[in-house]
């Protein structure tokens, strides 16, 4: 028996495995498995081996929590563009721990999130769409970005109120082009802009930020806001509006059109049916 097999045996019935083997000896895996593949580990040194196996696991995950090889733009200061993109995700999207996501019948919306965030983050979305509702759906599967976006997002509900009047347009447009619609039934006297947000504290902010642009408002409850009256409509229209390609849904069984409708259009149409 040659002194190299010898050395390999007698360290296999010390109980090192083949990678410590080669660590001890210098020499390939290729050559020493020969000599030691019928000699097992105890069951002992296999637990023990498959146990600093799973820490030096963890301990690389640990590591790499929060992070992704693809990277992002980061942004110090607000811009309408940010503005847009992390309140439409906060409004008809979601920014969970491990991805973000955004929810829309509207193409023009759909195609506005994908642009905003395609000047941060270079990657294209996962892209699903429900044949039954008509809802398209993107989502970014990025922890890092996602933390990253959560922050911005609770940033932006912080800072809104002291922001400069183009940020706070762009952060109502986002609010009604998601949230928002036109009630209007002039049969019965009705003209209002109503928005809808299960989150309370997020009502009474869009409310003090249209306050800010001279626009009354009134939150009601469980989860509404109302804008009301001939110069708050045209003052909405002014100052914030609805998108272009954004759409009452005229599938739905209690529509009153009974086909798709601009809100910017029925808007528009409200106003005009005021008496002067």
């Amino acid at each position: 028996m040659n002194v190299f097999k010898e050395q390999c045996i007698a360290l296999r019935k010390k109980g090192y495995t083949i990678t410590e083997i080669v660590m001890e000896t210098g020499r390939a895996k290729s050559s020493i498995y020969p000599h030691i593949k019928d000699i097992p580990l105890s069951k002992e040194r296999v637990r023990q081996y498959k146990a600093a196996s799973g820490e030096r696991i963890r301990k690389f995950a640990l590591a790499r929590k929060g992070k992704s090889a693809r990277v992002f733009k980061t942004f110090d200061e607000w811009s309408v563009d940010s503005t847009l993109l992390v309140a439409h995700l906060l409004f008809d999207g979601e920014i969970a721990r491990t991805r973000c996501a955004y929810n829309n019948r509207s193409t023009a919306l759909i195609e506005r999130v994908e642009r905003l965030m395609h000047e941060c983050y270079d990657f294209e979305p996962s892209r699903y769409y429900n044949k039954i509702t008509g809802v398209s759906r993107i989502t970014y599967n990025n922890v890092e970005l996602s933390l990253y976006l959560q922050k911005k997002s609770k940033e932006l509900l912080r800072m809104v109120k002291n922001m400069p009047l183009d940020l706070k347009r762009g952060f109502l447009r986002s609010f009604f082009d998601d949230e928002g619609c036109i009630d209007y039934r002039p049969e019965e006297n009705r003209r209002s802009i109503r928005g809808y947000q299960k989150n309370v504290s997020i009502l009474k902010l869009v409310h003090a930020v249209l306050s800010d642009i001279s626009i009354d408002s009134r939150v009601v409850r469980p989860n509404e806001i109302v804008i009301v009256g001939k110069e708050n409509l045209i003052r909405f229209e002014q100052e914030i509006n609805f998108s272009s390609g954004v759409y009452m849904n005229g599938n739905r069984s209690n529509s009153r059109w009974k086909k798709h409708v601009e809100k910017r259009d029925l808007l528009k149409q409200a106003i005009k049916s005021f008496k002067s």
